[in-house]
Formats: structure tokens, sequence, C-alpha cells
């Protein structure tokens, strides 16, 4: 029998052939931590004894959660991540840099590589037809040290979609249409497969969307074959040279197949307090909005801040809401800015903030208040997510977010 995208990358570490299932160790091509992971990694690394990293030059820590750092406590986790990386030649990402998982794509993981990382939106660099997935601590440390893990062979949910999405409608709501209809835990531990003409056409940046919130289905992977738009992201990054084609085979064997009509798709909002308690935009009704956050790991790409600036242009964000901008790298940032998007926000009246996570972790910048209200690009709303278990958080695409910025409540026009 064939094999899935995911069955094919891991047989190709393991040495061997795999099948869903099988327990497995896997070489791993790159390791990356956190500023809220990190440190534990770091800490669990040198219980091993080993004097210095399997492969220093892929293995990334980044500070990004807490950036810049709004305590002292925060700032000494920095600190232990900066001189590890010293002592051991590991690659720092500090602060101003970005969000990992964005700039994980931008800069070092490939198609067919194996990625692990101390954070579950690991699953981000799928998009690259790599496979990337979130571990804990402990397990990153002994990647980290022996350049090999070990892991189930995930079984595989092929998530077939085709057709045309409607005006406005962009795989931010196709991916909260797949969470509300299969459930927060309805494809655990297995691998999303995305496949049909609707992904074949479907620019690298939604792809990192839908990668991204596959473990929000409870899932381990989230898998794209790479294919021309992935070669020319690439070469945009200056990794043409990396570009290699993996595909799985026309008999693999498929533990779901969900097929889904884009033209369906309408403007969908995950409600709080669980990302798949979805509705769509007109069955939500009035609901009032204190702050819009615009960026993360999720939708912070220069094509989520075009979507969001074109609404914007010329217009003044309600008065009654705060809305905050948070470009996911600094290479996004300068875009950002040489396009004169930043411009257009400011002038609109939003706040723009550094590169990193921003509100979304919910330990500095964009907090909520007791009973407030929050629409957000992120892809995630558990209670007290944005620093405050009394606040609401709403998930939608950018465009969603800057219509609502506009009118006050949550709205698509």
């Amino acid at each position: 029998m064939g094999q899935t995208l995911a069955e094919k990358i891991i047989s190709k570490h393991a040495g061997k052939d795999v099948k869903a299932g099988e327990l497995v160790i896997a070489k791993v091509d790159v390791c990356a931590v956190q500023d809220g992971t990190g440190p534990l990694t770091v800490q669990e690394f040198k219980k091993l004894g080993k004097e210095k990293l399997n492969n220093p030059e892929r293995t990334i820590l980044f500070i990004d959660h807490a950036s810049p750092s709004p305590r002292k406590e925060l700032s000494n986790t920095h600190t232990v991540l900066r001189e590890f990386s010293k002592e051991y030649g590991a690659v720092l990402s500090d602060v101003g840099a970005g969000v990992c998982h964005q700039r994980l794509v931008e800069t070092f993981v490939n198609p067919g590589e194996i990625l692990v990382g101390a954070d579950s939106h690991t699953c981000t660099s799928g998009a690259l037809g790599a496979f990337a997935t979130g571990m804990g601590s402990t397990d990153i440390a002994v990647a980290m040290a022996l350049g090999k893990t070990w892991l189930k062979v995930p079984a595989t949910y092929k998530i077939e979609v085709s057709g045309e999405f409607k005006p406005g409608i962009c795989s931010k709501d196709l991916m909260l249409h797949l969470i509300g209809m299969i459930g927060a835990d309805g494809a655990t531990y297995k691998a999303l497969e995305f496949t049909g003409d609707t992904i074949d056409n479907m620019p690298m940046s939604e792809r990192f969307t839908l990668a991204n919130m596959a473990v929000e289905a409870g899932a381990k992977a989230g898998l794209f074959v790479a294919d021309e738009k992935t070669k020319e992201f690439l070469k945009s990054r200056g990794r043409e040279d990396k570009f290699t084609r993996i595909k799985p085979d026309a008999d693999a064997v498929y533990e779901r197949v969900i097929k889904i009509n884009a033209a369906d798709i309408k403007h969908t909002v995950s409600c709080p307090h669980t990302v798949d308690n979805t509705k769509t935009v007109d069955e939500l009704g009035h609901i009032k909005v204190d702050q819009v956050f615009v960026g993360t790991c999720t939708n912070g790409r220069i094509e989520d801040l075009r979507v969001v600036a074109e609404i914007l242009k010329g217009k003044k964000i309600n008065p009654d809401v705060r809305m905050l901008i948070c470009p996911a790298s600094k290479d996004v940032y300068l875009q950002a800015l040489d396009e004169g998007l930043i411009t257009e926000f400011v002038e609109a009246n939003a706040t723009i903030l550094p590169p990193g996570c921003g509100p979304c972790v919910g330990v500095h910048a964009g907090t909520l208040a007791d009973g407030e209200v929050c629409l957000a690009t992120q892809n995630r709303n558990f209670q007290g997510r944005m620093g405050n278990t009394k606040g609401e958080i709403y998930l939608a695409s950018p465009y969603v977010a800057a219509y609502t910025a506009l009118n006050g409540y949550i709205s698509a026009e």
C-alpha cells in the first residue's frame, strides 16, 4: 500500500518504510524553543551531561512571547537563553526579530525536513512540506542533544478543498469552519493533509494559516505538498536550492477523507472560550468589541496587513475600539513600512506593536480588562488567554478584524 505525506517524510528520517501507528526513532533537522519553554529545555539539556549540541546551526532559541520583557522575572529567563546560545553556539532570535513560527518558515525550515519545537504551533512549517510538530521541553532537549526523536507515526486525515472562495473569504474562515465541523479534539494525534484545487491555488501565506491551526483540531501536524508556490517562496527567501518535492502515493491510505466546497465557506468566527465554538458573522448578532488585535503567527504576515490596510484606508477606527497591530516578524514590519501600510494604520488611529507574539499569550501588551471583548486574528481563545479570565476573545480573519475595528462590533462589511 502507498504512503501519506507524513509517512513518506518520517520514513526518510527513520531509515525505513513506516506506517501509521508505528513507534519510530527519526532524525531531526531543526529544533526550536521559545522564551516560555526554552529555559526548561536548557535545564533538561544540561542534565543530560552533553558538552555540545548535535546541530547548533539548526538549533534556534526564540525570544518572542514576552518581547520586549515586561518584568524582571521574564528578563532573567531571556538571559538564560542568551547565555546558552553563546555557550553552545545555538542560533538566537532575539527581541524584535519576530514570532518563532514565522521566523522558522522565513529562514530555517525546508521541504521534506522534520522540525520539532517546544511550542504547540510548530506545525506552521508543515505548509512548506515539512513534518513539523510541537513537543515538550524535555523531548526537545533530547533532540537537541542527539539529533533524533521518537514518535508514533500519525494516521492522516485528507482535507480535500475544491472551488473558489467568495470575495473576502480566506483560509482563516476555512480553518475555523473545519475545526467547528470536527471539533477541537476531532483530529487528535492525526496528520491533516490539505489537498484539492483550492489548496493548489492558495498562496503560501494562506497555507501557513491552515498549518498553524492544525493543532487547534488536536492534530500532530498539518501538511502540504511542496509545489511551485513553495519553490517561489523559498526563492524569495534565498533558499531555492533547498526545494524538494515529496508527494503522497496515489494509493495512500487515509483514516478519513473530508471534502469541503470553498464556495460554501462564510465569514466564520470562534466564540469564547473554545476554538470549535464557531458561528458565521451573520449568525452572531450585534456583539460590541473593546479591542481588535491583528497579528500573531496565524495572521501577522504582510498579506494579512495589506488586507487590513486596504479596508482602513482613509478611515478612522471606531472611537470606542483599541486596535493593536503586530507584524509577525522584522521582515514583515520592514515591508509594511516600505509599502506605507504602517502609515495607513497610524492615521486610522491603530497602535503598532513590535514584532513578536504581542497580546496573544497575555503576558504583556494588550491585556483585557474585566468584561472586555476582543476580536483577534490569533489562533486560540481559551479563557484567560489574553491575560484576564474575565475577558472574552473571538477569533476571525484579518478581513473581519478590519471591519470590526471600524464599526465597533463584529462585522464583515
